[in-house]
């Protein structure tokens, strides 16, 4: 069991919904105080609401991480309200999709300013405030989607995505003198909001391609956030933790099909989709990856 983060101050960008929500919901569930940002208040006030209703703590702020002003204020009232600041989750992103060869100047420079220019606008702002905590934490949500895998017209959705994780094997340097750690959770494809409207046999055809044959939910997210922002995790510094039910690994549909298929057989090894029999190895089948993101945070 995890020591308790019960009492801590905690920020999370954009958990009005989806990820953000369900990471603002566990470290509640856990005893935190939450402050929950987003860019409109109202969807803040009635995730806080929820919350609240639940038995957590959580009050709502209107902040975009775009501006210094903005996180500057959003720095303060979370250590006026919860008396400082132990935890940034700092997790708002926008994930337009947009082709390289469609795509503009101003397109790029809206993604990259929220998902990358906010994440260190985030971080500037609590720093003074994370400096005199006991146990200052910095979690990123990054994605599978740049760092590992690619999907078309997500340059730079992408490219916003590695750069998180560029920026944090530095920051994780300059920030060890404080006993601030900085780490990044990599979702794989999660079920939000949007993802449910599309369908429950859009919902099975993207588990399909998922080891695990399922995916994951915003919990699961919370869950590996709430390990980086433990005690247990104090020696642990500029490092990601992948949640995506195994979905990055097999190199091919086939091999993921042929895991599903094999059945163990004492006499001759095992028996799988290409092999007979006599325990002989499977032909060698077209290989490819098959680990998109198709639905990136």
């Amino acid at each position: 069991m995890l020591t308790s983060v019960e009492g801590r101050s905690v920020i999370v960008t954009g958990s009005s919904k989806g990820i953000g929500k369900g990471i603002a919901k566990v470290f509640a569930k856990h005893g935190a105080k939450v402050l929950i940002v987003a860019r409109g208040m109202a969807d803040a006030e009635a995730t806080a609401d929820e919350i609240g209703n639940d038995g957590g703590t959580a009050s709502a702020f209107a902040a975009d991480v775009t501006s210094s002003e903005q996180m500057d204020a959003m720095a303060g009232a979370a250590a006026e309200r919860h008396g400082g600041i132990d935890v940034l989750c700092s997790n708002a992103g926008i994930f337009p999709q947009s082709h390289l060869e469609n795509m503009t100047g101003d397109e790029w420079d809206l993604v990259l300013g929220t998902n990358l220019k906010g994440t260190f606008l985030s971080i500037k702002s609590c720093l003074p405030y994370l400096k005199q905590s006991s146990s200052g934490r910095i979690v990123l949500t990054s994605s599978i989607t740049g760092p590992i895998t690619g999907y078309p017209g997500w340059t730079h959705y992408g490219a916003s995505k590695s750069g998180q994780l560029g920026f944090m094997k530095t920051a994780c340097m300059e920030f060890a003198k404080y006993g601030i750690t900085i780490n990044a959770v990599m979702p794989g494809n999660i079920i939000t909001e949007g993802l449910v409207g599309l369908g429950e046999d859009y919902l099975e055809t993207m588990a399909a391609s998922i080891p695990l044959k399922r995916l994951g939910s915003v919990e699961d997210i919370g869950n590996a956030a709430l390990f980086f922002a433990s005690d247990e995790a104090s020696y642990i510094t500029g490092q990601t933790i992948v949640v995506d039910g195994g979905q990055t690994l097999p190199e091919s549909v086939e091999a993921l099909e042929e895991a599903w298929e094999f059945k163990p057989n004492p006499s001759c090894g095992f028996i799988g989709k290409g092999a007979k029999t006599t325990g002989e190895s499977p032909r060698p089948r077209h290989r490819f990856l098959f680990s998109l993101n198709l639905f990136p945070v």
